[in-house]
């Protein structure tokens, strides 16, 4: 029987990293690719990294009835939606799907699927999370503190979710990863 799991974390909370160096140890394991009305960051591909949408298209999407969630991220105002249908699809052929979600998206999909897995990925500190987010290089100073701010909000919903890792040992990370969804094989 194949499985829905959700992992969520805080932004540089690892969650990404983590996902895609699981999916390579274990067969039927796919992670979906969500919409997202966010601009592209320089080295993503559009329906590799996200599917990216203008917001008017996002709201096309809502309406159509195309997302089995929708959220809006607090601080930064962009949309991040799941496909319906490609998540469907691909719990028909017998793998394991991977939801790259926060806690509203979260709840919205525990409603649909009471038997999803929910994975908090915490950091080790605030203060190793703010590193991690200045050494990406990605942002400016001022989102950084959104970013920090967001994942003081986003850490309180942890025990909401039926397993919560500290992402301290990126290696150790994963074999916790690994060993919770074998755990539900």
């Amino acid at each position: 029987m194949s499985r829905l799991f959700i992992i969520a974390a805080p932004s540089g909370g690892g969650k990404t990293s983590l996902t895609r160096a699981l999916v390579k140890t274990l067969d039927n394991l796919v992670i979906s690719v969500s919409h997202t009305t966010r601009p592209m960051r320089p080295g993503e591909k559009d329906g590799v990294n996200y599917h990216f949408v203008t917001p008017e298209k996002f709201q096309e999407l809502i309406q159509q009835n195309i997302f089995l969630e929708h959220a809006k991220v607090l601080g930064f105002g962009y949309d991040y939606g799941t496909s319906r249908e490609w998540v469907l699809s691909q719990l028909k052929q017998n793998k394991d799907v991977i939801l790259e979600i926060d806690w509203q998206g979260a709840q919205q999909i525990r409603k649909l699927f009471n038997d999803t897995i929910g994975i908090f990925i915490l950091p080790p500190s605030m203060e190793i999370l703010r590193k991690r987010l200045e050494e990406r290089g990605q942002d400016s100073p001022e989102v950084i503190e959104k970013r920090m701010q967001a994942a003081e909000q986003e850490c309180s919903h942890k025990d909401e979710f039926d397993h919560v890792i500290v992402n301290n040992d990126f290696n150790d990370a994963v074999a916790e990863l690994k060993n919770i969804i074998l755990k539900y094989r």
